[in-house]
């Protein structure tokens, strides 16, 4: 008979659980760092009572030639990360490699943990494995938001054509979340602003993301939120790319770091213009990845993206081209500009 997934998928989460119990129960892998407490007042996060900043960056470590995330190369990434001064980190799926985690706390970088709704039941929401790593390791001191979904609005066809049904499952997950969890802020990727229908049926959601591509300038949001929530918001995404596929605006076609570079300054000077609104971003994307489009030991231009017209400045995501570092993490233009930025605020 043929072994069922998802009771393989609690096995190992459970061996995962009692291994990583036993470490730190006998002081093998200590918590690198204490605890702080996170909490929400108002639009802000604070950590130990203070308001958080997030200046971060979305973080998926691909290497050439693959399609699978690894942190092999993460002590550089890491020296980077601290000289870019950013602070938080956002993955796509949960990081399954605790010294990766250990590391991240060891550093001071805080870790936004997001999970997809069908991961084949590893840890995803469809199968409720997701709750298994929330009790692993909801007292690690890196972790600083759970996150629900990646713009799945832009996605009807996932659930049946009816965003009901996930907005009621995101719901469901986000309060057994505070049941199991208490302690941090449970969040969400939303694809733009979410519209009434999120919002009435995701009242459990204590902050909502929002990747938002409007050319190079999101100030509009920001008023946009205030006049329909009073909940803490971030941009979850937001950024531009390195490549453009036509001239225009003085930028010329093919390979553009000053096109990624000016839209940066711009969408980051907006988002900490507007702090009393917005407690942050997590700029898209760390490094460039060669898996979007076409060869995956290439750099090639193409891809596709979801509502992707705003993208600065010619309205195409150009999807391996977004890392404000490189493959072999050389640094584009884009990286001082996040460095400078980044420092001041």
């Amino acid at each position: 008979m043929k072994d069922n997934p998802l009771r393989q998928s609690r096995f190992i989460s459970f061996c995962i659980f009692l291994l990583n119990s036993s470490i730190w129960l006998f002081g093998a892998c200590e918590s690198p760092v204490s605890r702080e407490t996170i909490r929400i007042e108002g639009r802000q996060i604070l950590l130990n009572d203070n308001p958080f900043v997030v200046k971060g960056i979305c973080y998926n470590p691909v290497p050439k030639g693959s399609n699978d995330r690894v942190f092999d190369q993460l002590d550089q990434d890491l020296a980077l990360m601290k000289e870019a001064g950013i602070n938080t980190i956002r993955v796509y799926s949960p990081i399954q490699e605790q010294w990766v985690l250990d590391e991240f706390a060891k550093q001071n970088l805080k870790v936004i943990i997001g999970f997809g709704y069908n991961q084949e039941g590893v840890y995803d929401i469809l199968s409720g494995s997701f709750i298994d790593y929330i009790e692993m390791y909801r007292d690690h001191p890196a972790i600083l938001m759970w996150e629900l979904g990646n713009e799945y609005n832009y996605h009807p066809q996932w659930f049946d054509g009816d965003m009901k049904n996930w907005y009621r499952a995101m719901n469901d997950a986000a309060g057994l979340i505070h049941e199991k969890d208490p302690s941090r802020p449970v969040t969400t990727a939303h694809g733009e602003l979410p519209d009434s229908l999120a919002l009435s049926m995701s009242p459990n959601i204590d902050v909502w993301g929002m990747n938002v591509y409007r050319w190079d300038d999101p100030t509009d949001i920001f008023q946009e939120w205030k006049e329909i929530s009073d909940k803490p918001m971030y941009l979850s995404e937001a950024g531009g790319d390195s490549y453009m596929t036509i001239s225009k605006l003085g930028y010329e076609a093919g390979p553009n770091q000053k096109a990624q570079a000016d839209a940066t300054k711009n969408i980051l000077e907006s988002v900490f213009n507007h702090r009393d609104i917005c407690f942050g971003v997590t700029l898209f994307a760390f490094n460039d990845e060669l898996w979007k489009a076409g060869n995956p030991d290439t750099l090639d231009p193409g891809g596709w993206a979801p509502n992707s017209s705003g993208v600065p400045y010619d309205g195409s995501p150009n999807e391996e081209y977004w890392g404000i570092v490189d493959i072999d993490r050389n640094k584009k233009e884009a990286f001082q500009v996040v460095k400078e930025i980044y420092s001041k605020n």
